[in-house]
């Protein structure tokens, strides 16, 4: 198969949608928490969340275009805080289910069967539930004229893990913390180790 641009766009919507968002491939899936003005929590996946920088440590996301009501937005444009959860295998139909459409004075948490966890006073929850937790302050935001999205970036304040999870040189072991990955918005998977390579170098050949 090969197809130009004229052709993507001729494309049935559903048919486009699943394939542009499977292309590029697997992504890790979160659950950001937020809370509004009156403290009631939100909870909402999405698997757009990238490593920023590591000096500072930030994070970002892609929220989608503001034309409907989007409350984790809201919620951390007042609040300055989110809480980036990790989702695992045990928890992807609870994680997926946080997607729908819930009223504003609904929390996803208690609806979708989250407990929610407040550590050393931060200000918004985290999820009990998962291994890997991140408190994150707001920074900055960015507009995408091109599809009028927004990237959100933070800093990260927190992180908890279990212990043992991290090795000597800091890298986190997410096979057996059991994180998933998604293509698209709905066909999860599960990790498992490929390898680990040395740091590469170029040497000039003789």
């Amino acid at each position: 198969m090969k197809l130009n641009f004229q052709d993507i766009q001729r494309l049935d919507k559903y048919y486009r949608t699943n394939l542009i968002t499977k292309i590029s491939g697997l992504r890790t899936p979160f659950l950001i928490g937020s809370v509004n003005e009156e403290g009631k929590s939100n909870l909402a996946i999405f698997n757009s969340v990238v490593h920023v920088g590591a000096n500072p440590p930030c994070l970002g996301f892609i929220m989608r275009p503001l034309t409907v009501r989007r409350d984790t937005y809201d919620n951390i444009i007042t609040g300055r805080h989110f809480t980036i959860n990790q989702v695992h295998g045990d928890i992807v139909p609870s994680a997926h289910s946080t997607s729908a459409k819930f009223p504003s004075e609904i929390s996803e948490f208690g609806e979708c069967g989250f407990t929610e966890s407040y550590i050393d006073a931060f200000p918004v929850p985290y999820v009990a539930e998962s291994h890997i937790k991140i408190g994150m302050s707001y920074l900055e935001e960015h507009h995408i004229t091109i599809n009028d999205t927004k990237m959100i970036i933070g800093q990260i304040e927190h992180i908890v893990l279990p212990e043992g999870s991290i090795d000597e040189q800091g890298n986190i072991d997410h096979t057996k913390l059991g994180t998933s990955v998604v293509a698209g918005l709905d066909h999860y998977h599960t990790v498992n180790d490929l390898c680990k390579l040395d740091y590469a170098k170029y040497t000039k050949k003789t």
